[in-house]
């Protein structure tokens, strides 16, 4: 088996795991957080991003396109504080349960999202998705080729406009994060009191918080820079979310041919993102070894590709090969992978 040697990295062991589950054993050694690291990495997220806001209200004063090109970078920031909060509801990133929780909630009224109830719809996601007896909690809705020629022809097209890129990465993030989650009743569903409270204290920091600023700023310039921060930071987490699941190759089953392990590995895919984009997405691109072992903090996801190299090479997804997975809207269950609307609608 593998040894932890002393600079705290982990040799790899010479006869590698041939089922997921038999990861688990490996991945379990990366889990344990650094509070230091931790603590740095709330920092050097939280503050950038004050910074790129506080730039983009100033740049107002210049023209509204320095406005909006900041809004890029900070939109960047954003993602990032989401994906701190992400490996907070996971209790990855520090080692108490509270600091988890707490620092997760404080990030979850910068991201427009309930913490508590999005943490359980989102555990729910990891249990449960590639099944096809029990979609619907935390996915990006998708069907199956036989599903979708039975639906009746307005059923089809209200499906076609959900997955038509426009929707699903435009208009959808943006009234996913700012209108959905003030109410979100599908994350409620069968949800406890935290949940609830979650979301009704998660509503009142965004009215404190958007009150002061409205006071700092104005209520046309707080909209102004916003805005735009929240919808393309939005579009880049759902973007980010349906790369990570929706490729060609990607695992569906029923029962009982569905395992937990095997759609953790085979149904998340490893987007390997260029230059500093690891950086800024909080190496959320690492996802199958996520998937795997979600305890792991996202600062020590290198460190398992660097162990394990063969890891890298499993449903490796680039930029450019990424754009070509926007068409894939329907699992077909005979070829076992995704397919474009194109390739069914000519038999419909």
């Amino acid at each position: 088996m593998a040894n932890v040697i002393a600079s705290g990295a982990v040799a790899p062991d010479t006869a590698q795991p041939q089922k997921a589950r038999d990861w688990i054993e490996i991945l379990q050694r990366y889990r344990h957080p650094d509070p230091a690291r931790s603590f740095f990495e709330v920092v050097v997220s939280l503050v950038p991003y004050v910074a790129l806001w506080a730039a983009a209200w100033a740049a107002l004063y210049v023209g509204y396109w320095l406005t909006l090109l900041i809004a890029i970078p900070a939109a960047f920031f954003l993602v990032r504080l989401f994906l701190i909060q992400h490996d907070c509801g996971h209790g990855a990133l520090f080692k108490k349960r509270l600091t988890n929780d707490w620092v997760g909630r404080a990030m979850g009224v910068l991201t427009f999202t309930p913490y508590d109830a999005w943490k359980r719809s989102h555990a729910i996601h990891h249990a449960t998705h590639g099944n096809l007896d029990d979609r619907g909690t935390g996915d990006i809705d998708t069907l199956t080729v036989r599903e979708y020629k039975a639906l009746s022809p307005f059923r089809r097209f209200i499906y076609r406009v959900y997955r038509n890129p426009i929707v699903l990465f435009g208009i959808g993030p943006t009234l996913l994060f700012v209108v959905q989650h003030r109410l979100p009743f599908s994350m409620l569903r069968g949800a406890d009191w935290r949940s609830w409270a979650s979301v009704i204290g998660t509503n009142i920091g965004l009215v404190v918080l958007g009150g002061a600023m409205i006071w700092l700023v104005g209520w046309k310039a707080f909209l102004a820079v916003q805005l735009p921060i929240v919808a393309i930071g939005s579009s880049i987490g759902v973007w980010l979310f349906y790369i990570q699941h929706q490729f060609e190759d990607t695992f569906w089953a029923e029962n009982p041919q569905w395992n937990v392990h095997e759609a953790a590995l085979h149904g998340s895919s490893h987007y390997d993102l260029p230059g500093f984009l690891p950086w800024l997405t909080a190496n959320i691109g690492v996802h199958h070894v996520h998937h795997l072992y979600s305890r792991i903090p996202y600062y020590r996801l290198p460190h398992v590709l660097r162990d394990f190299p063969e890891l890298a090479d499993v449903h490796r997804i680039t930029l450019w090969e990424s754009f070509k997975c926007v068409k894939l809207r329907l699992w077909d269950e005979n070829e076992r992978r995704m397919v474009p609307l194109s390739e069914v609608q000519a038999y419909a």
